[in-house]
């Protein structure tokens, strides 16, 4: 498939008249063909206006033919075999094998909402039937089910070519509620965003849906974004990426006449907890599982393990000399773009500033490649610092060292709001870690225990978001079957015809939903 450099305004592809954006290979620093030139105003209400005529015909579309949709585009993406493959490595900087998983993730989360779908328990079903006899007033019948908002405007992300980007969660989760979206693709990765647009672009032809229900835009600096969030037709965001450009997509949206949901998911430092019991028993492990994670993908993932919390003392000396031995080996990793090696490198010298330095990786090799360090603080530091608490996006991490489990306590209570909270311990922790629960909760949206947070399984029961800086909206979750609920609102039907009501809301129920049927779910 030859690139064009062209956006995607329904079914038809369009050249931009705005700055290009151009992909860079970060392992070289060189730049890489075609040029997308950026979208202006009249192109942004163009898509706005074909999703607002798809709108009310995509969101009626039955279960089967929405859920045959998701897989239609699962099958297109996979279709285009080795070439995704080569463009995204070439364009991120990221080895095959990530990308090659992070493709069957994003096909596996496309074809989960399809499951979803046609399970149908996300229109949450509820009726209450007449009682005409009941005094002192009769009770009317009532029924509800959940709509779709409308158009949704999707932001891709930096770090997740694929599974957080034109058709990743955020697309997925729109669609599956039955909104159509427009994806404001990334810079970083604009051949990449082209080549799985034309495959969603397919299976909207494929599946004979309105072209409005898929539109892919480019665009430079923040004119594109800013006018797609502004417009009118819009009805929700979801955006992943710094807490800059999730605050000024927020800003714009709640400055609208009409004030619309913007799902940003933005900073998150992630603690780490190492109970005494846990860190005494299994130091060595404990370190070992710790440098893993931290330099997994150049630390490059929104739930890397950025700080550590546990309490002074010689099991602490040791796992930090450990970690001190084992980082040394750890060679620097390109990152995925010239800005994002930049900015980590501003935050390692922020930290450098504020806390001690204790171990480092491999120096640089090459362009854009980041090195991995390590720094420790004291809990008093750490509450005195505001400095101490910002996200530094990449293998960089610092350990606090709390005088007691009443400074852990202290310094949990400082913290923002993140994506994870991780434990590590044995049974001997289970008291201090049941007291520091409650707190937790309050702060993080997934708690782990002896686990590490990098890496989001994609099902039912995943959480990925948390209160603020975490997400915008610390109620939702971004990855997981719950992230349909972000785009959909309740509707009741009082007193209506059968012959009138939605398919979903008929007497007969002929989806065969589990219905909440007089405050009693149905078998």
């Amino acid at each position: 498939m030859t690139l064009t450099g062209k956006m995607l305004i329904g079914r038809q592809p369009l050249c931009g008249t705005r700055e290009a954006v151009r992909a860079i290979n970060p392992a070289t620093h060189t730049p890489m063909e075609p040029a997308y030139a950026g979208g202006e105003r009249q192109q942004v209400e163009q898509a706005c206006a074909l999703a607002w005529t798809a709108f009310d015909s995509y969101r009626e579309t039955t279960l089967a033919d929405r859920a045959t949709f998701l897989d239609t585009i699962a099958e297109r993406i996979e279709a285009l075999g080795d070439e995704l493959i080569e463009r995204a490595s070439a364009e991120t900087g990221l080895p095959r094998p990530r990308i090659q998983g992070e493709r069957a993730r994003t096909c596996g989360q496309l074809r989960t909402f399809a499951r979803c779908v046609r399970a149908g328990e996300w229109l949450d079903v509820r009726v209450d039937t007449a009682q005409p006899e009941r005094q002192p007033m009769a009770r009317p019948d009532l029924r509800q089910r959940h709509i779709p908002l409308g158009p949704v405007a999707v932001f891709g992300a930096s770090n997740f070519p694929l599974a957080f980007s034109v058709a990743g969660g955020d697309t997925a989760s729109a669609l599956a509620a039955g909104c159509p979206v427009i994806v404001k693709a990334h810079g970083a990765h604009p051949g990449t965003s082209e080549l799985v647009g034309r495959a969603v672009a397919q299976a909207v032809n494929d599946c004979g849906l309105p072209e409005g229900v898929f539109s892919l835009l480019y665009g430079s600096g923040h004119e594109v974004g800013i006018t797609l969030v502004s417009d009118p037709r819009i009805k929700a965001v979801g955006f992943t990426g710094s807490r800059s450009g999730g605050m000024a997509l927020t800003q714009a949206a709640q400055a609208r006449p009409e004030p619309i949901p913007v799902y940003a998911e933005m900073s998150s430092i992630n603690p780490v907890y190492l109970f005494p019991a846990a860190l005494h028993a299994r130091g060595e492990a404990l370190a070992q599982g710790f440098v893993a994670s931290l330099t997994q993908g150049a630390g490059q993932f929104c739930t890397n393990p950025g700080l550590v919390i546990a309490v002074q003392g010689a099991a602490l000396d040791r796992f930090v000399n450990r970690v001190s031995e084992l980082l040394p080996r750890s060679p620097a990793q390109t990152m995925l773009t010239a800005g994002i090696f930049s900015a980590y490198a501003e935050g390692v010298e922020a930290l450098t500033r504020h806390a001690r330095l204790v171990a480092q990786g491999q120096a640089a090799q090459g362009p854009n490649q980041g090195q991995a360090h390590l720094f420790l603080a004291s809990a008093d530091a750490f509450l005195g610092n505001a400095h101490l608490q910002a996200e530094v996006f990449g293998a960089t991490s610092l350990v606090v060292a709390c005088a007691d489990e009443e400074q852990v306590r202290r310094v949990s209570e400082h913290l923002e709001g993140q994506l994870t909270a991780t434990l590590h311990l044995d049974e001997d922790d289970l008291v201090p870690a049941r007291t520091l629960l409650p707190v937790l909760e309050r702060k993080a949206g997934r708690l782990l225990v002896n686990g590490w947070p990098t890496g989001v399984e994609v099902c039912d029961a995943m959480v990925h978001g948390g209160p603020f800086p975490a997400t915008s909206d610390s109620r939702s979750t971004s990855v997981g079957t719950a992230a349909i609920l972000r785009f959909l609102r309740p509707v009741c039907y009082q007193d209506f015809p059968d012959s009138l009501l939605p398919t979903a809301l008929q007497h007969s129920n002929p989806l065969l939903l589990r219905r909440l049927l007089d405050g009693q779910r149905e078998a």
